[in-house]
């Protein structure tokens, strides 16, 4: 496949993952780690090093997210009711 083609393909990967952690979906962040394990094929296939870096720091910050926004999710939510 062409490179071009790939990059324009994982970066619409990558923003639909950022539109659905802006939508308070947790699944934005498990597309944005799917896409990273895409971009690190892309990088090891075009032979660009630099991506890698930028893999392993998007990976890093999306299972973050990730694992926050599930934890939050399974709080227990405070009653209004007993809220003054």
């Amino acid at each position: 496949m062409n490179p071009q083609l790939w990059s324009w393909l994982l970066t619409a990967v990558g923003v639909f993952g950022l539109y659905l952690a802006g939508r308070k979906s947790p699944w934005g962040w498990a597309v944005g780690i799917g896409a990273q394990v895409l971009w690190l094929a892309y990088a090891v296939h075009t032979r660009q090093w630099g991506f890698l870096v930028s893999c392993a720091a998007y990976s890093w910050v999306y299972t973050r997210n990730f694992r926050q926004w599930r934890a939050e999710l399974a709080a227990p939510k405070p009653d209004p009711s007993t809220v003054r």
